[in-house]
């Protein structure tokens, strides 16, 4: 890695992590506010320089393949690893286990089968449910009105905790419009994760991304995914 290219990953971590504090400063309740570095496509040697040098605690990935290529890197260097990204059940068994926690868990086809890996594996899994807020066609997740009851269900099985939730609004081209869908989702996540029957300590609400996390942040998120801000635009194939 070239020095510009550590002054730029310092420079723009530094900058991230002072519009969240200025962002909880605005917001009416406290407590901790986590980032998460979304780092799809993004070179373990930049992950782990931020992890060893500036701070960083936590990152996740969205495709299989990239959360097991970085995994033992991000350890050893003391970092942690969640998965943020849609995970198939054939690629359970690389997560399972291993993720701090799955960010996306919206069917009982895909509890199921993280309960198999992890009965086979003696471990358990933390984990999100994922909620499509803006209820999109082209988008996974439990619907708004659905939430409760799919909460319940996960219920049964023994290796799964439930921990709350994560949704990703709609694009928006205001940020005002994209307010409403952080407010919706807050009031879903009082609603059902922070009532004592649940026994959830220090319930996660999971949202905002790198053009919204302030503003997701206002309206009660305590884990932000920040990719692009961070790590500078990014090619997908």
């Amino acid at each position: 890695m070239t020095h510009e290219r550590e002054i730029e990953l310092r420079e723009n971590y530094l900058r991230v992590m002072e519009k969240i504090e200025n962002a909880k400063a605005r917001r009416s309740m406290a407590g901790e506010v986590k980032l998460l570095a979304a780092t799809k496509t993004v070179p373990a040697e930049d992950v782990c320089y931020l992890i060893e040098n500036c701070g960083l605690k936590l990152c996740g990935e969205n495709h299989a393949q990239e959360f097991v290529a970085k995994y033992d890197a991000v350890k050893a260097v003391g970092g942690e690893m969640d998965f943020i990204g849609h995970l198939q059940t054939n690629k359970v068994k690389y997560v399972a286990g291993k993720a701090g926690l799955i960010h996306s868990v919206d069917s009982l086809r895909l509890a199921a089968e993280i309960e198999r890996i992890c009965i086979k594996n003696g471990t358990t899994q933390d984990v999100l449910v994922e909620v499509n807020i803006g209820e999109e066609e082209s988008k996974s997740g439990v619907a708004p009105a659905e939430v409760a009851d799919f909460v319940a269900s996960l219920g049964q099985f023994e290796r799964i905790n439930v921990r709350g939730m994560m949704t990703m609004a709609p694009k928006c081209e205001k940020i005002g419009e994209m307010r409403k869908y952080f407010a919706e989702s807050y009031r879903i996540f009082l609603d059902i994760f922070t009532k004592k029957s649940y026994n959830i300590r220090e319930a996660v609400l999971s949202m905002g991304m790198s053009d919204s996390y302030e503003c997701a942040i206002e309206e009660g998120s305590n884990i932000v995914r920040v990719g692009s801000a961070i790590f500078g635009s990014r090619i997908y194939k």
